[in-house]
């Protein structure tokens, strides 16, 4: 049996970052496509996924495209064709939300259940598998026992699982809030982040618990420590959230993991690599260099008292010194590291605000002091005075090392030459077992400097600095140290790595889709609510196919106007202000002065309700579509069915039946 592979999955807003994420040792890269991606401003077209295809596939890496938005039946004939064309431009797999894709002609392409699936629980991952996902994200708020769990009823698809970047404080397409308060759809690629604002969260009396907070904003994860327990747990994918952010984030957190990894395998031989090739990296990487709210590791150990972001949802930056003086139009720091012009310093305030600070002109004084000139007036830095502790938020220094070439990747290569009765032959034998060679007619002359024939041979080899390669051995069987003409080496050495990368590209398989299980597997429910986001009617015969007899309609078709849950959460506001029964069992509340339930957040005009579900340990956050959404947004009704059907439904038509009706592949395009 071939050994399990880890994969280190990272994510590009863009070919060239995607690129980067390869170089820098990313196994498989994540991107969106032109459209139907659940980050609408990260598109790419299809000449870049084409590009970076090319790329990842002579590293044996991978394209992974997002298809991840819900659609309405208008897109899912565009959504198809697109899918066909991002296989024709070399694309691995598609990561897949809604269920009636699966319903059309795909190309024979693997798909992946997005995290949108909110996939969590056992029997759910098991029917995602049964369904003919090949691959799924698992929700970030798992712990490592219920991981496990899940791999256990897992026997064929891949597990995957976020280990580093942003959090979304709800499960994922379990948060309704974006689209009911400004009509931009998390679900639809969209989100306008509500979750990031301050409120202010009173009890059942009114009276203030906490007073423009950031209540809902979480820090970022961050699984450094936890690798080997989500290996041993039944993780194979390690993915990096991302695909909003720049270059430089990208080749320094896969560059991290990449190191972390590779400690693993280098340990475990049960393990292997994903892809090839080796990284060496020209700088040292740092996740807290990069843009970070704090860091936690979620609920993969169990429930943190310290998983907020309370007081901002900014990157506040890395502590870097304090405030010495301040002066009319400068301010004075002693830092124990260098300040550079145009860094990025950051304080709180007074009222635990975040100020920033851009940094016009550092001038060096003595013992690590600084004069500080800002680009503001420095009457307008509230706060700012004497002992005001500074942290730095983006390092100029640190932004010219990651602009720069920061790494290599290389596939490690052991080359033999030998004589023959006509010339010479050169064979290339890469670490994939990859071999190709190439034979020349030469005449056979003594070499003038013998001993130097040998170290001659090594030096041309060896030039494999514009390839994909290194040379990790080299045997040379010659019947006496022969003159070979370096003109000669050269030709060898380039001819055998031309073939050698084409032997590769022949030998490439493109990951196979999985069959669905025959027949249909039922789905874990026979109701689904709004919360399964089925936006199209083809999604609805998807669910109706594997057994679903209640269908209700996503709620972007605004058939739930009224107060429901827009957000589902495994973090609760009650627990982190210290008011969960749990933790003070018997009594309700601080002293019998605060009500713990319900909470309310108030923000502007908005006023949410928080119910809590002890059993699961989850928090709902109840409110309502705000009227000018409901009046101002365009939407798609889809009713499906309000009542149950009869007890014996017409059967749904089959796939074959649809597909025949459906267009064939040369109407495709």
């Amino acid at each position: 049996m071939p050994r399990p592979e880890l994969e280190l999955l990272s994510p590009a807003r863009s070919a060239d970052i995607g690129i980067e994420a390869v170089s820098h040792g990313a196994d498989a890269v994540y991107i969106g496509g032109p459209s139907f991606g659940a980050r609408a401003n990260a598109g790419n077209s299809l000449t870049d996924i084409e590009r970076l295809a090319a790329h990842a596939h002579r590293y044996s890496a991978l394209v992974f495209v997002t298809l991840n938005t819900i659609l309405r039946d208008d897109e899912l004939e565009p959504a198809r064709r697109l899918a066909w064309q991002l296989h024709e431009a070399g694309a691995d797999a598609l990561i897949v939300q809604d269920m009636g894709l699966l319903e059309t002609d795909l190309p024979p392409i693997q798909l992946h259940a997005s995290t949108q699936t909110d996939t969590r629980t056992p029997e759910k991952a098991r029917f995602l598998q049964d369904a003919g996902f090949s691959q799924m994200v698992l929700a970030r708020e798992l712990t490592a026992a219920r991981i496990r769990d899940i791999a256990d009823t897992v026997d064929r698809a891949t597990l995957e699982f976020f280990v580093h970047g942003a959090l979304c404080v709800a499960y994922s397409g379990q948060c309704f809030i974006s689209h009911a308060h400004t009509g931009r759809s998390a679900n639809r690629g969209n989100c306008s982040q509500e979750c990031r604002l301050p409120y202010t969260v009173t009890d059942s009396r009114g009276q203030v618990v906490a007073y423009e907070r950031h209540v809902l904003s979480l820090k970022d994860n961050d699984q450094s420590a936890n690798l080997r327990a989500l290996v041993d747990a039944g993780i194979r994918s390690f993915k990096i959230e991302g695909r909003y952010k720049d270059m430089g984030y990208v080749k320094n957190i896969t560059a991290h993991y990449r190191r972390l990894l590779d400690e693993i395998l280098e340990g475990d031989g049960t393990l292997r690599h994903a892809s090839s090739g080796r990284c060496t990296f020209l700088f040292a990487p740092d996740p807290q260099r990069d843009f970070n709210r704090g860091s936690t590791d979620y609920f993969v150990n169990g429930r943190r008292d310290d998983i907020g972001a309370f007081d901002t949802p900014k990157h506040a930056g890395i502590p870097v010194g304090h405030v010495t003086r301040v002066g009319p139009e400068w301010f004075e720091m002693e830092s124990p590291d260098p300040i550079h012009n145009g860094d990025g310093l950051s304080y709180f305030t007074g009222r635990r605000e975040l100020a920033g600070i851009r940094v016009n002109r550092a001038e060096p004084l003595a013992d690590g002091r600084y004069r500080i000139h800002p680009n503001e007036n420095v009457a307008n830095l509230q706060g700012l005075r004497p002992d005001t502790p500074l942290s730095r938020n983006r390092d100029m220094a640190w932004d010219t090392l990651l602009a720069r070439k920061s790494a290599e990747r290389r596939i490690g290569l052991r080359m033999r030459l030998v004589e023959t009765a006509r010339g010479f032959r050169l064979s290339v034998e890469d670490e994939d077992e990859h071999v190709a060679e190439v034979a020349v007619e030469a005449p056979k002359q003594s070499a003038r400097e013998p001993d130097r024939v040998i170290e001659t041979i090594r030096g041309q080899l060896s030039k494999l600095g514009n390839t994909i390669f290194r040379l990790d051995a080299l045997d040379v069987t010659l019947a006496e140290p022969w003159f070979l003409p370096t003109s000669l080496l050269n030709a060898l050495r380039r001819e055998a790595i031309e073939r050698l990368e084409t032997v590769r590209a022949a030998a490439r398989r493109r990951p196979e889709r999985a069959r669905p299980v025959d027949p249909p597997t039922p789905y874990p429910d026979d109701t689904l609510t709004y919360l399964a986001n089925v936006f199209n009617h083809r999604a609805r015969d998807f669910y109706a196919r594997h057994g679903v007899r209640v269908i209700e309609a996503a709620y972007e078709s605004h058939e739930e106007p009224g107060e429901v849950s827009l957000m589902i959460t495994k973090h609760c506001v009650r627990y982190s202000l210290s008011l969960c029964p749990r933790q003070a069992k018997g009594v309700q509340g601080v002293q019998g002065q605060v009500r713990a339930e319900p909470l309310t957040l108030v923000s502007g005009g908005d006023r949410l309700t928080l119910r809590f579900d002890c059993k699961p340990c989850e928090m709902h956050v109840i409110g309502r579509m705000r009227k000018s959404i409901l009046r101002d947004t365009p939407v798609a009704p889809v009713t499906f069915y309000r009542t149950r059907p009869p007890a014996n439904p017409p059967p749904a038509p089959s796939r074959r039946q649809e597909d025949a009706q459906a267009p064939g592949p040369a109407a495709r395009d």
